[in-house]
């Protein structure tokens, strides 16, 4: 076995592969650019090499820097992780010539199945349903606009070297497919050095649901399951889960060995993953084969017991695989959520900044991993897992030069209804502060009926958010549930305040029962009765909640019991309550006397300041090109400027029909969020 492994990667994949091995008694190597001198992977592993500048072309993914960093360093193998270097056929025949071990399949593998035009071809030849498309170089954009047609609308524009969502649009018009080729094209050269686009077929209401494989040097292929990853946003995955929902074991198998039979064809060897798209008929077509090791791998790891990462491992040591098809259970159900440095209320646009609070949920070991000994850590064991892999700290900074995933949330239950509740809870008790993020929407997906009831597509998003994310509105029920438990918060604050004043005596006394809770447009009249075991908050309408809690002031979570079920409060203060987020909700919750409920009712309400006439930076990032010129009248839709931020390109449109008056920004200017780009008449 090696004694020790480089990870040419960074972030969160970096920490889960340094885990394993150091389970597995391996020494590691990290690689850091200037913006992760001080980053998490950098401190877990044994040593560290600096490798260059903040942007991925002059450090990651430069592979003279790599293999310096690996002769410096002396390491025996590789472990690419995903995105970066993890499917460069170059940098694996690098390696090969240096005489260092690839953790990942051989080059060839990687050229054949890497590259989506090729794989596709492929893929028809060896009898794989594929989905209709052209495969053949497309020279310009009006080549794509006639391509497209005869296709027929709506196509998918994709980089043939693509990943991760970056190079890829839908155009459903000739205006759209000229847009969105040329933008494809800028990303993928931009993301990947690769600037080839194919284009094919857009399967409307489509599920996207994938295979995992694992395949040794000997001959050897096996599948474990696969992952549902319907919810998606931009064509990035968001929420994946394994198994879906949706295939009988008849579907299953029958994916899982044309996988196989695909993957042995081009000899692979390492885990990979076959990706389908799946109709509502269960009929499944190739998509591409991702020849590395997959984010939301975690889910599979939890169902079946097998740590990926060490197989991987153990097969670019030369070993056959120790399982079997036979040996392969899936056991229970797993979740994952992704956590984005990405603002929902913003249309889910990039968010950098510094992590002022970073504190994830407990890890618990449950599951398949725990029985097979694959947990990492020293977890308490449960009925229900919790597993957080990250990249990040507490005081740690989200930089604008990388993809901006901060965490993967996964939770395992028995049964899918188990997970998706101790995902709720997990995701309700993850304090994240300092940076926009997404844990409101993923919260609220967790809530949503579709999800519940397994029905989502890849449109989930796009159907059920049109209007983009605006929040939470709880049902009564909830907000019930929320004003009994921040009446007795307030009583237990207001307890403390009077023992603060110096008013010992009889404090108790002095803290009224009556109160009028506000929260989300509604108010509750209600009374509170406390013993020393919790309070009893009483309704106008009689209803009664029972709430016992731990909670002290100035906790930023509360973990409380109402009426025997749990409720996970993140807890802020404002003047007269609290700010409490739950569930995807963020609410002001007012608690007033009677009187001072009275008076609130008369004071005004603030106007927001009125920027209808002014097109503001969305997020930082950098300012591509500008497409107006002052004095130009602009119709509803049409596209302003383009901004740059974390590799996506992100274009601005306008609102609605305006003439521009000023333009205060430029191609190359870097923003702020809110930065004022253009002015309208």
């Amino acid at each position: 076995m090696f004694n020790k492994i480089l990870i040419a990667n960074r972030g969160e994949i970096a920490c889960r592969v340094i885990k394993t091995a150091r389970k597995m008694g391996i020494s590691t190597v990290a690689i850091y650019s200037d913006a992760d001198k001080q980053a998490l992977h950098v401190q877990m592993a044994d040593e560290a090499i600096h490798i260059g500048p903040p942007p991925a072309n002059q450090s990651y993914i430069v592979i003279d820097k790599v293999m310096d960093a690996i002769k410096q360093s002396g390491a025996q193998a590789v472990h690419p992780g995903y995105g970066f270097l993890s499917e460069n056929a170059k940098f694996a025949e690098a390696l090969e010539e240096a005489g260092v071990a690839f953790v990942g399949p051989p080059k060839g593998a990687i050229e054949a199945m890497g590259d989506k035009i090729t794989s596709k071809k492929i893929a028809q030849e060896a009898g794989v349903s594929t989905v209709p498309g052209y495969m053949g170089l497309i020279e310009d954009a009006d080549e794509a606009v006639k391509i497209s047609n005869d296709i027929g609308y709506p196509v998918m524009i994709k980089a043939s070297a693509g990943g991760g969502g970056k190079g890829m649009r839908i155009a459903w018009n000739d205006d759209e497919a000229r847009e969105g080729f040329q933008s494809s094209k800028n990303e993928a050269a931009n993301s990947f050095g690769d600037d080839r686009i194919f284009i094919e077929k857009f399967v409307t209401q489509p599920r996207h649901i994938e295979i995992q494989v694992l395949c040794d040097q000997h001959g050897n292929g096996i599948y474990l399951g696969e992952r549902e990853c319907s919810i998606q946003r931009r064509n990035q995955k968001v929420v994946e889960e394994a198994p879906s929902p949706f295939l009988d074991e008849a579907t299953r198998k029958a994916m899982g060995e044309q996988s196989v039979a695909l993957a042995k064809a081009v000899g692979y060897a390492s885990a990979g993953t076959v990706e389908f798209i799946v109709d509502g008929d269960k009929n499944f077509y190739f998509l591409e084969m991702n020849t590395r090791l997959q984010v939301e791998h975690p889910v599979t790891e939890l169902i079946t017991g097998v740590d990926l990462v060490e197989q991987m491992i153990r097969v670019a040591n030369g070993e056959e695989l120790s399982i079997t098809q036979d040996d392969v259970t899936l056991t229970g159900w797993a979740i994952e959520n992704r956590l984005y440095a990405e603002d929902p209320y913003r249309g889910f646009l990039p968010s950098i900044g510094r992590l002022t609070r970073y504190r994830p949920p407990a890890e618990v070991a449950a599951g398949p991993m725990a029985e097979n000994g694959t947990w990492h850590g020293d977890a308490p064991q449960g009925e229900t897992a919790v597993r957080n892999d990250t990249g990040v700290y507490e005081g740690g900074e989200i930089s604008m030069y990388y993809d901006p995933m901060i965490a993967k949330l996964c939770t395992w239950g028995p049964d899918r209804a188990s997970a998706i509740e101790a995902m709720r809870v997990a995701l309700d008790s993850f304090e994240v502060e300092g940076i926009g993020h997404n844990l409101p929407f993923v919260s609220a997906v967790m809530d949503h009926q579709i999800f519940i009831d397994g029905d989502m597509t890849t449109a989930f998003i796009e159907e059920q958010y049109p209007e983009g994310f605006q929040g939470v509105e709880l049902p009564e029920a909830d907000l019930r549930r929320i004003a009994a438990s921040a009446a007795a918060m307030h009583r237990v604050a207001e307890i403390r305040r009077t023992r603060v004043s110096g008013r010992m005596d009889n404090h108790e006394r002095k803290v009224g029962t009556e109160w009028v809770v506000s929260l989300q447009g509604e108010s509750f009249e209600v009374s509170i009765a406390a013993d020393h075991d919790g309070s009893t908050v009483t309704f106008a309408d009689g209803t009664t909640h029972r709430v016992a809690s731990d909670w002290t002031p100035g906790d930023q979570l509360a973990t409380l019991d109402v009426d025997g079920s749990p409720l996970v409060l993140k807890v802020g203060k404002v003047s007269g309550g609290f700010r409490l987020r739950s569930r995807g909700a963020d609410m002001t919750v007012h608690v007033r006397t009677p009187r001072q409920a009275e008076l609130a009712a008369l004071m005004p309400e603030k106007v927001a300041p009125d920027t209808s006439k002014l097109l503001l930076c969305p997020m930082p990032g950098l300012i591509v090109k500008v497409d107006v010129e002052v004095g130009d009248e602009v119709q509803e839709g049409q596209a302003l400027c383009t901004v740059e931020a974390m590799k996506m390109e992100n274009i601005l449109r306008a609102e609605k029909k305006g003439v521009v008056s000023k333009i205060n920004a430029g191609a190359g200017d870097s923003l702020a969020v809110d930065d004022v780009i253009m002015e309208f008449e």
